[in-house]
């Protein structure tokens, strides 16, 4: 793990068209690498956008493979800049299935971790098919050994664990989180984090309205459970992303945390990843 990481992440208000979705997060990708980040985070499904009432014809107007145009010009913009970059979830296309696919390109454009989101949430079952892995975990060159996972799956304690447990000691977190559940948002990650030792950080949509409205708040967590940085939240529409750049003691905080919680979440690293976790009590628009 680099002891020292400059990250940023980005949130707005996807709107309904793709193309001004996409070049919102080329910019913001490019503010992010002007201002120095290694590793670049984008929200999940800013290609498409997140409304309740049309999501599943968006995300199938918005669907491509893994090798299509944008997912190609993520992939060279991650090598111009020469960041990791996790271009947050957008709709994958395989065999006429639709999938939440989180994806990580490395600074050479090469792909580096993929997630399809394994847990679907309120609508999102009409619009997609749920990945096969509930945990995603690779080895980033420069970063560590690093987990990937989208929204939902993050909110069962079982995959944190489960991540804990394949040496994940960064997890990236791509979200669409609505702004009722707020308090889910703020009492669960920072536990994650600290039952598994783990730095988790996490970039939201923001803006909307009624039953579409995120929260905001992305943010970076430390091995703690202390919030170290954090966005924005509650606002009704942002057009220009809002930009938040912190600099991580990643292994400083790591040992520490190790020191503080060796009773603890240690004894993660000879467990099974579990496959089936059985949900929380959260469901759409619970406060």
């Amino acid at each position: 793990m680099s002891g020292h990481l400059r990250v940023g992440i980005a949130q707005w208000t996807p709107g309904t068209d793709r193309d001004a979705n996409l070049h919102t997060a080329q910019g913001a990708i490019r503010d992010l690498a002007a201002r120095g980040c290694r590793l670049a985070l984008l929200p999940e499904l800013w290609l498409c956008g997140y409304r309740n009432a049309s999501l599943a014809a968006d995300a199938r107007a918005a669907a491509e493979p893994i090798d299509g145009p944008v997912q190609q010009g993520l992939a060279a913009l991650a090598a111009a800049t020469g960041m990791v970059l996790c271009a947050g979830s957008f709709p994958e296309l395989d065999g006429g299935q639709v999938y939440n696919t989180a994806v990580v390109y490395g600074p050479a454009g090469d792909l580096l971790l993929r997630h399809r989101k394994a847990h679907l949430y309120g609508v999102e079952p009409g619009a997609f098919r749920p990945g096969g892995a509930v945990v995603t975990v690779g080895d980033v060159a420069g970063i560590g050994r690093v987990g990937l996972c989208v929204c939902f799956d993050g909110d069962f304690p079982e995959t944190a664990r489960a991540l804990r447990a394949a040496g994940a000691d960064l997890v990236l977190h791509p979200s669409a989180y609505e702004a009722a559940a707020e308090r889910w948002w703020d009492v669960l990650y920072p536990a994650n984090a600290l039952c598994n030792g783990q730095w988790w950080i996490s970039a939201n949509q923001h803006g909307g309205a009624a039953a579409d409205r995120m929260l905001g708040g992305s943010r970076v967590i430390s091995p703690d459970g202390r919030t170290v940085a954090a966005a924005p939240r509650h606002r009704d529409a942002v057009t220009a992303p809002e930009l938040l750049v912190a600099d991580l003691a990643v292994d400083d905080e790591l040992s520490a945390a190790a020191a503080a919680g060796a009773m603890l979440w240690p004894a993660a690293a000879g467990e099974p990843a579990l496959s089936a976790p059985l949900p929380p009590p959260r469901t759409e628009g619970t406060p």
